[in-house]
């Protein structure tokens, strides 16, 4: 039986206990974007494309593991593990000691197929810990600030810890020397190490809600596969697959996507092609492109600020910001290389650039983690179900998805330039495709995001309208009764008339909308 989130009060210590799983999520995928292409170009010796087919290919697996994990998660109730070790944490239980995968990416000297795998298999053990994590808040309160309390502590160990391991990543490449690939194994098994630790002290310092009588029931009710049919299993998985595309039906969801996906993608390209940049581009080294990726320690005071003005500003005014001073930081990095500067110049004008991209990158990964947890509120008052696993799968998903195509696209584009591996040189055509990337990939995408950010409607007021007039109904209010202001709110949230919503909850779970969806 799960604990009851009334049982225990959220403190600033239970949001960084919350917070230390992300450690892994942060740290690993800078990681990972910092310098592992540029690790299997560089001294494994696989080509642009070869790495960033491992990259796309491990997405494409991981992205259908993760589209399964969120409804095995959002049932795992009904198993005995599942009612001991809670359906959300005991995935960080079992996927904590399995982190020591991540030490195996940084061996050098192997064959292609051993980097494939255990990237894959590391893809896969995140997905499984991280999609069930991203519900906790969720199901340890329903209070706006106190889950912001919870996601602000995510924001502080993924941002902290981000950082610090591209400073560590530069102190060790420099000490053992800029062409030893065994400083990289010392990294990621150092940190791999961490991961373990640090998800063992999440699963032991969070909670879940307690078990409804619907679920109770259903639980009971739960029957084996044995004697089903082949086309009562094929029916199910139809079932499945309907579930997942009926988040898309929620309007804010919708939104939250776009911005979310655009302007992370937008970063997976920035990091990935950084190395190269300044290295190639600026005629630098790769320690000192880890000093400035680690300029995003600055994000670690700001997520403080990013948490006030979450509440005070919105969502909404707030990735308006982060977005436009990320552009900025994009704009200033091409400068740099256009107007060709060179020593002191050049190092101040990189601090400089580095300090304002910085900021508004830790806003852009802040901003929309603190939102998800009440994307689902905006769900329940459509469907009448609370499925904030089933979010989180499509979420990742999608996530994964447009990760392996910023992987493909990368590799496209610096093959087709002409790529030299294992080369401290690159060609000038070479060096402009890689600003192009920078350019065209990072700025462009996180442009879009801005313009859709001008729409969002989410925030601390809206939310609080939304969840009074869920309990309203819940108590049998009357729909008839609603202010017009509500209904306002409703409809913007939900991208439905308001008259559709409570009382259609079994055509909303159906799959039904009866073309009431507005536009984006």
């Amino acid at each position: 039986m799960f604990k009851s989130r009334k049982e225990k009060k959220i403190t600033l210590l239970t949001g960084l206990g919350y917070g230390l799983t992300d450690v892994m999520g942060g740290s690993s995928g800078m990681l990972i974007g910092a310098y592992l292409m540029y690790f299997y170009t560089t001294f494994v010796g696989l080509s642009a494309m070869e790495a960033a087919a491992i990259f796309a290919s491990s997405k494409l697996i991981d992205s259908v593991v993760s589209i399964c994990m969120g409804n095995i998660t959002d049932y795992f109730y009904r198993t005995k593990l599942g009612k001991k070790f809670g359906r959300r944490r005991f995935f960080l239980l079992f996927g904590a000691p399995l982190m020591f995968v991540y030490g195996l990416l940084w061996i050098n000297g192997l064959n292609y197929w051993f980097y494939f795998w255990t990237y894959v298999i590391f893809d896969i053990l995140a997905s499984v810990v991280l999609i069930p994590y991203e519900t906790l808040p969720s199901e340890m309160t329903s209070d706006f600030n106190k889950r912001t309390i919870l996601t602000t502590g995510r924001m502080l160990c993924s941002g902290f810890t981000s950082s610090i391991c591209t400073i560590v990543g530069g102190t060790l490449i420099k000490i053992m020397g800029e062409n030893n690939p065994n400083a990289y194994f010392v990294l990621g098994f150092s940190f791999a190490t961490l991961y373990v630790i640090c998800i063992l002290i999440t699963y032991n310092t969070t909670w879940e809600r307690e078990l409804t009588a619907e679920m109770i029931e259903e639980q009971n009710m739960n029957k084996s596969f044995k004697g089903i049919s082949i086309i009562e299993i094929a029916g199910k998985v139809a079932h499945i697959v309907k579930e997942y595309f009926s988040t898309l039906k929620v309007k804010a969801f919708r939104q939250h996507l776009i911005m979310y996906l655009f302007a992370v993608t937008a970063q997976d390209i920035i990091v990935t092609v950084f190395v190269y940049f300044i290295v190639f581009n600026l005629g630098s080294t790769a320690s000192f492109a880890s000093s400035l990726l680690s300029i995003n320690l600055i994000g670690v005071p700001l997520t403080l600020v990013w948490g006030m003005l979450f509440v005070k500003v919105g969502p909404a005014n707030l990735l308006k910001f982060c977005y436009i001073t990320v552009i900025i930081g994009i704009l200033g990095y091409c400068g740099i290389y256009v107007l060709h500067l060179t020593d002191s110049t050049l190092i101040i004008a990189l601090i400089v650039v580095s300090f304002v991209f910085q900021a508004g990158k830790s806003c852009v990964y802040f901003t929309p983690w603190n939102v998800f947890p009440f994307i689902p509120d905006v769900d329940e008052i459509m469907t009448g179900k609370r499925r904030e696993g089933l979010f989180a799968a499509v979420m990742t998903f999608l996530r994964k998805a447009t990760s392996g195509i910023a992987a493909i696209i990368i590799g496209i584009m610096l093959e087709s330039a002409g790529l030299v591996k294992d080369a401290t040189v690159q060609p000038l055509v070479v060096q402009h495709a890689i600003v192009l990337t920078l350019l065209i990939g990072g700025g462009g995408l996180t442009l879009i995001s801005l313009l859709v950010a001008f729409r969002f409607k989410l925030n601390t007021s809206t939310h609080k309208i939304l969840i009074n007039e869920i309990q309203r109904l819940k108590n049998n209010g009357l729909k008839k009764d609603a202010d017009a202001k509500t209904k306002d709110v409703v409809e913007h949230l939900t991208g439905i008339r308001y008259e559709k919503v409570w009382p259609a909850v079994a055509n909303e779970v159906n799959g039904s909308t009866n073309g009431e969806n507005l536009l984006i």
